[in-house]
């Protein structure tokens, strides 16, 4: 699969060959769905606590009498239906952790890549070498590019001056290759990346299937 790679001024300036491993395989929805949620379930902390009746200070005594007193029988002033009673059925710490095979995750990956490359979402560029670290140049680039809704730019390791020159506009993300995830895939309309983002990423997640070996046992 080829597709038209630009400069910083938005001018084609040839091809370049990507692999159908990474951006030519079909879309498993049901793969995407799963490691979207077991994505936005590891980011939660999960430290959220209440004190039930046990653990609330005080409450030791009885209120009032049990009869005579013409009012309902009540036990202790930390019940849950008191003010400043315990809590019931509330949150506790808890792990929200989820596991996913590796294949699948990266198969996730595989399936918004293509659907970006298919879907003409996807802009090739050939470098994005900032002199500086200026908002302008990179908002002129995305300009020159025609990208004009939210957008994910990768690079092929972290660079400083992209990530400060973009940090400051609205609906702009980067992210070194290493660090593309689900979740920002389904968050931003437009990906671009740079050739070496393309080979990087390639080379962490265009691997085929591994197979065992086959065992051929002897006869008699």
């Amino acid at each position: 699969m080829q597709l038209p790679v630009y400069d910083t001024k938005g001018a084609t300036v040839g091809t370049v060959e990507v692999s159908d491993l990474l951006f030519n395989v079909p879309m498993h929805t049901a793969v995407v769905h799963q490691a979207l949620v077991r994505q936005l379930a590891n980011r939660r902390q999960g430290t959220s606590d209440t004190k039930t009746r046990a653990e609330v200070s005080g409450g030791g005594i009885k209120p009032r009498p049990q009869k005579h007193s013409g009012k309902s029988r009540q036990g202790s002033i930390r019940a849950p239906q008191w003010r400043h009673g315990g809590v019931v059925f509330g949150p506790h710490p808890r792990s929200y952790r989820q596991r996913m095979p590796k294949k699948m995750r990266r198969q996730a990956i595989r399936c918004l890549l293509t659907d970006k490359a298919q879907g003409e979402r996807l802009t090739v560029v050939q470098s994005l070498d900032l002199a500086e670290a200026k908002t302008k140049e990179i908002k002129g680039i995305l300009q020159a590019l025609k990208v004009t809704s939210s957008v994910l730019v990768v690079t092929p390791q972290k660079d400083a001056n992209v990530v400060l020159a973009a940090r400051n506009l609205e609906r702009v993300k980067t992210l070194p290759a290493t660090d593309i995830n689900v979740a920002d895939l389904l968050n931003h309309d437009r990906l671009v990346m740079t050739v070496d983002a393309v080979r990087r990423a390639e080379a962490l997640w265009a691997k085929p299937a591994s197979k065992k070996a086959a065992v051929v046992g002897g006869e008699g």
